[in-house]
């Protein structure tokens, strides 16, 4: 069951690599162990953001496939790494 975390960071029709840095960025913002849910219709994302999360220390509570695209709820992990696609 995915975390009640009200508002979704909406994150469709951009491609590649913008939903990856906007997601970076947004966790970069926020306080570590806080909740990121962020949908997007880019194809790319279900293998980047993964990815991302593995690399960078942050945790995949959830993908889901949505409409068009898919969602992801990441947990903040603390990492402010300097990501580049």
């Amino acid at each position: 069951m995915e975390p009640d975390t009200g508002e979704i960071y909406d994150l469709r029709g951009l491609n590649c690599p913008l939903p990856l840095l906007k997601i970076r960025k947004r966790l970069s913002e926020s306080a570590p162990g806080s909740l990121l849910v962020a949908e997007t219709t880019d194809a790319l994302a279900v293998i980047d953001v993964p990815h991302f999360c593995s690399q960078y220390g942050h945790e995949m509570i959830a993908c889901h496939k949505v409409d068009g695209g898919h969602r992801f709820t990441i947990r903040n992990g603390g990492s402010q790494s300097n990501f580049t696609p």
